[in-house]
């Protein structure tokens, strides 16, 4: 996979769309080893043991460990989970440590950080850098949907057959079932709520009195909902690329499409400007190209070196993958030139994070006290991402789409995503509509998440941002309260750390010296 925090996950929509909810379990704020209800202690007394990371990848001096988490906080005599770690050790005068998570939802942070280390090293002058595995993601009892090739292709082509809603329907059942089958425990408490209480008992085994936190995309998200529960126990905090609190999956959708239309335009542009672009030197018929190639790979896939087939919409996924970030425009340019010229999809599949190919995929383990469902990394399911993306999604909304919603309004839904884009628009419903027939997601963060008594915290906001338009850390801001400020990055790409050496600086400064600019401040173009 591709390592970078500068984008969140969306992998190929065909396997994207296989993802069962979980049911997010809203928490009682603050319950900790010494708040009410049921007794957390043996958690929160538990003591870090690090080692060296296993796999040959891993940098020497990245070390990893392990906490041990309740499967279910309102019974945690019923099981337990182990959530993966990893640091790079400070070599300054330390303050404890900072915690990073870097989108998705599942996205796995051990990865992230193996390949990607080198762009926080700054943030070793005064803390131990630190990521996870949220639950349910890479080493942290992963969820799956098994191979999952035909249920894929079935929810795909009944999301985009308007005449036939039944089929649609039916499709979904059957990929959820897959779901539930590949999955263990873990899928009924995925999620924000869960993952953020987690996060908690890692502040405490880290040995730190409040939670030093730089969370991008949708780990700003999970930055809110840890702030909502533990207000006292906030450190230094800064949300990079904000993530709504209050729209709807399916407004989410919408937006998603339309800036991802955006940035394939925008990309287009700078393609046709080469001679070597695949789509000619016109943008304007390069658009009509490229909505001409996912077609016809819909009605007629290629087959990948690994014997599997490559869809119009796995292409969708793949290209989605590459736009968050201007620095993998080349490397799009020439694997969509390789699948062009000579039907070549390897470049296109690694984009992709790989979501295709076989051999490691293998279903979550039902979590055991003792291991807890922690595993190397490489049995975590190939399709693990894009499972837990859409599971988490799923147990954060609490909106549901009925039957008679997908019956009676597929077309109208499709016609809105199609006429958002009409490359991303049928990737993008076909996600949403995973949560149908699901059980109800939380309503912890629409009602809770608001009016915040906490420090203050740093909110990052793009201009540019094709995933977390700037509107949305407008509006997060203004629902978290006075403890939000806000830093204006007049950029582009998808978050602000890595793309801009003023947002970094600024960021850097605050984590590490508590250098908080004024709110409304801006950050220009570094071009």
């Amino acid at each position: 996979m591709l390592s970078t925090h500068t984008r969140c996950a969306l992998l190929g929509a065909a396997t994207a769309t296989l993802a069962l909810l979980g049911a997010g379990l809203p928490a009682a704020t603050g319950a900790t080893a010494d708040g009410d209800g049921p007794d957390l202690s043996r958690f929160y007394r538990q003591k870090i043991t690090w080692s060296a990371c296993r796999g040959e990848e891993m940098p020497k001096d990245l070390q990893c460990a392990k906490v041990k988490v309740p499967l279910d906080y309102a019974k945690p005599g019923d099981g337990t989970l182990d959530v993966a770690l990893a640091r790079y050790r400070g070599t300054g005068k330390s303050r404890g440590s900072v915690l990073l998570n870097f989108g998705g939802p599942g996205g796995a942070g051990i990865s992230e950080l193996a390949g990607g280390g080198k762009d926080f090293m700054g943030l070793t002058n005064g803390y131990d850098v630190v990521t996870f595995d949220p639950r349910g993601v890479g080493r942290s009892s992963p969820v799956s949907c098994g191979e999952g090739a035909d249920e894929a292709s079935d929810t795909a082509d009944a999301t985009a057959d308007v005449s036939d809603p039944q089929a649609t329907l039916k499709a979904l059942q059957k990929a959820a079932a897959a779901c539930a089958k590949h999955s263990g425990p873990v899928l009924a408490h995925i999620g924000t709520v869960d993952a953020a209480r987690d996060m908690d008992v890692m502040r405490r085994a880290l040995g730190d009195k409040k939670l030093n936190y730089l969370g991008f995309s949708y780990g700003t998200r999970l930055g809110a909902v840890y702030a909502a529960q533990f207000p006292k126990k906030v450190g230094r905090m800064v949300l990079d690329g904000v993530d709504t609190l209050t729209e709807p999956l399916t407004e989410q959708g919408l937006v998603g499409a339309e800036g991802q239309q955006t940035a394939l335009e925008d990309f287009l542009t700078w393609c046709t400007k080469d001679v070597a672009c695949p789509f000619g030197q016109d943008p304007r018929t390069a658009r009509q190209q490229v909505v001409q190639l996912v077609d016809s790979l819909d009605e007629d896939p290629v087959p990948t070196d690994f014997g599997q087939q490559f869809s119009g919409q796995d292409l969708v996924g793949s290209i989605g993958q590459a736009l968050y970030s201007e620095q993998l425009w080349p490397t799009l340019e020439q694997a969509l030139s390789s699948l062009v010229q000579d039907g070549d999809t390897r470049g296109l599949l690694q984009l992709s994070g790989g979501a295709l190919l076989p051999g490691t995929r293998r279903s979550a383990a039902a979590p055991r006290e003792g291991d807890g469902g922690l595993v190397d990394a490489q049995d975590v399911p190939v399709d693990n991402l894009p499972a837990a993306l859409v599971a988490i999604n799923c147990a954060d909304d609490p909106d549901r789409p009925t039957a008679g919603r997908v019956t009676e309004d597929l077309d109208t839904l499709r016609a809105e995503y199609e006429q958002a884009s009409p490359v991303f628009g049928q990737y993008r419903l076909t996600e949403v509509l995973m949560c149908y027939g699901r059980p109800k997601g939380t309503d912890f963060i629409r009602e809770k998440v608001r009016d915040l008594d906490t420090a203050k915290m740093l909110l990052v906001g793009t201009r540019g941002d094709p995933a977390t338009p700037y509107r949305w850390t407008v509006e997060t801001a203004r629902r978290l309260g006075s403890s939000a400020v806000v830093l204006d990055n007049k950029g582009e790409g998808h978050t602000g750390y890595a793309s801009s050496k003023c947002v970094h600086r600024k960021v850097d400064d605050f984590l590490l010296y508590g250098s908080l600019p004024p709110s409304g401040s801006s950050c220009v173009s570094d071009d």
